[in-house]
């Protein structure tokens, strides 16, 4: 669907052009700007690649798993529906250490890995359980330390200073977290968005 809107803009652009008499111009900054988004995706190897790299070690480390165990007491206050020593925690925490670096890239398939699991314990497979809602929510707000991907893009666009937003970046990102955790175990509670547990009943075949 974003294929089809960003071509229609596209056809139109050259259109609009076509008709003004500034086709030219329009080529001209497609162009210009075609090459500044290499430079972009260029630029942000390198701090990419450093911070993937060190995420990785983190993990083998163990350094991933010394979060999930400092985090445990909290992480069962957060999913009780989840047994402590599931595989989906350790998923869970992998996403939150990715998140809380600012590897959106790193912390995507951990997420996905992280929900399945959840949904192998959700018992009704058509809603998704508090667990899961907790999870996208927190994963969305996300605590972050230092924004990887942000001081990325703002040293490839030349900013003077590129890590300048961490400080404003740690006291939104634990308000929103906050705020998100807060919705979530309220919501749960009301009437019209508790879940029922599902039962099932043994049928005797004779």
């Amino acid at each position: 669907m974003i294929n089809y809107i960003w071509c229609g803009m596209i056809i139109i652009g050259i259109i609009v052009g076509t008709l003004t008499g500034n086709i030219e111009a329009v080529s001209t900054a497609a162009i210009e700007w075609a090459e500044t988004a290499v430079e972009l995706s260029l630029g942000l190897i390198g701090v990419m690649a450093l911070w993937l790299g060190l995420m990785k070690i983190a993990e083998e480390a163990g350094i991933v798993r010394g979060m999930g165990l400092l985090m445990k007491p909290i992480m069962v206050k957060l999913f009780p529906e989840v047994p402590a020593d599931h595989p989906a925690m350790g998923s869970i925490v992998a996403n939150m250490a990715a998140n809380f670096f600012g590897l959106g890239n790193a912390a995507t398939p951990l997420g996905i890995k992280a929900m399945q699991e959840l949904q192998d314990l959700n018992e009704n497979k058509e809603e998704a359980s508090n667990a899961m809602v907790m999870f996208l929510a927190i994963n969305t707000s996300s605590v972050t330390l230092i924004s990887s991907s942000t001081i990325a893009y703002r040293s490839a666009a030349g900013a003077a200073n590129p890590a300048d937003i961490i400080a404003p970046t740690i006291v939104a990102t634990v308000v929103s977290t906050t705020v998100a955790i807060v919705a979530c175990k309220l919501l749960e509670k009301l009437p019209k968005y508790k879940r029922e547990k599902v039962t099932t009943t043994k049928v005797e075949i004779k």
